[in-house]
């Protein structure tokens, strides 16, 4: 018997059922393609099932335990509440949980994405279908990031669903940049925002147009152009950029749940991100003033 916020029950370490699914999880993994593997699956999930079937018990035990008990406990009425409606929460996705996995694995059926759980804790969570090499689906939210030659992020959007193919976002873009900051002269991008239509407006608009080309033959002439070969290479830039709004703005990983939460964080991280950038390029034009002048003859 264990006692616990003045409350007492009989369940061990809860710890020891995450031990017990890591192994089941890891078997599930390694089945692969084997010889087989659609029959080791099923055998696996059965034994997931029953697992989860034990915590689910647990689980709707203390849920009741502290719902019928709280004024016993030395928890205050919104504490209680916060612990129940968590607890409530991971209780009423259980069932749906185990039917996902069933229709997957014994049936053998698809589960279309808007149906599947991709996490407990928060809805906003999406199927992102990314066709890289070693991470073809994704999950999260999609982000949009543009930042000038100084390393101010200078545009930005977060996509709630799906994101749209990047050749897509320019255009858009383009029009915040121009009404923000006036005049752009040059726009540099991957291989994914290339597209004919983009090539036409950049040149329609006067913006020297430094997006990486699909065609082979395209991208081979227009790397003999100094100009091009600079900003594809500053470009190369922006990926420390992501990591560092990420990792020390951001946080990694992001906590906020909700969809708009995530948005708002991440707006204000990128504004103290801009301040930093900001402060240090002061800092750096106060250094270059304040060095002596040095006559050499």
């Amino acid at each position: 018997m264990i006692r616990n916020h003045g409350l007492k029950y009989r369940i061990g370490d809860p710890r020891d059922f995450i031990r017990k699914m890591n192994p089941l999880v890891m078997q599930m993994t390694h089945t692969g393609k084997k010889n087989n593997a659609s029959t080791r699956r099923k055998m696996i999930l059965r034994r997931m099932k029953k697992l989860l079937k034990i915590v689910e018990s647990h689980g709707q035990l203390y849920y009741d335990l502290l719902d019928n008990h709280r004024s016993e406990s030395d928890l205050s009425y919104n504490q209680a509440q916060v612990i129940l409606e968590r607890m409530q929460n991971t209780l009423r996705q259980i069932p749906s949980a185990i039917d996902q996995a069933a229709k997957r694995i014994i049936q053998e059926e698809k589960v279309n994405n808007t149906d599947k759980i991709l996490s407990l804790y928060d809805g906003d969570i999406y199927v992102l279908i990314r066709g890289k090499s070693g991470a073809q689906v994704e999950f999260g939210s999609g982000l949009y990031l543009a930042e000038n030659e100084d390393g101010l992020i200078t545009d930005w959007q977060f996509f709630q669903d799906q994101p749209p193919a990047d050749s897509t976002l320019v255009a858009g873009s383009l029009e915040r940049l121009k009404e923000h900051y006036g005049p752009i002269r040059s726009y540099t991008g991957d291989r994914g925002f290339y597209s004919a239509d983009n090539s036409r407006l950049l040149e329609e608009e006067g913006i020297y147009n430094a997006i990486c080309p699909k065609p082979v033959r395209e991208l081979e002439n227009r790397l003999c152009e100094g100009d091009f070969v600079r900003l594809q290479k500053r470009r190369a830039g922006t990926e420390a950029r992501i990591g560092i709004l990420k990792n020390n703005f951001i946080g990694k990983p992001l906590r906020n749940k909700k969809f708009g939460n995530r948005k708002r964080r991440i707006g204000w991280s990128i504004l103290a991100h801009n301040l930093w950038v900001l402060a240090s390029i002061a800092a750096e034009n106060c250094r270059e003033e304040q060095e002596p002048f040095q006559y050499v003859s």
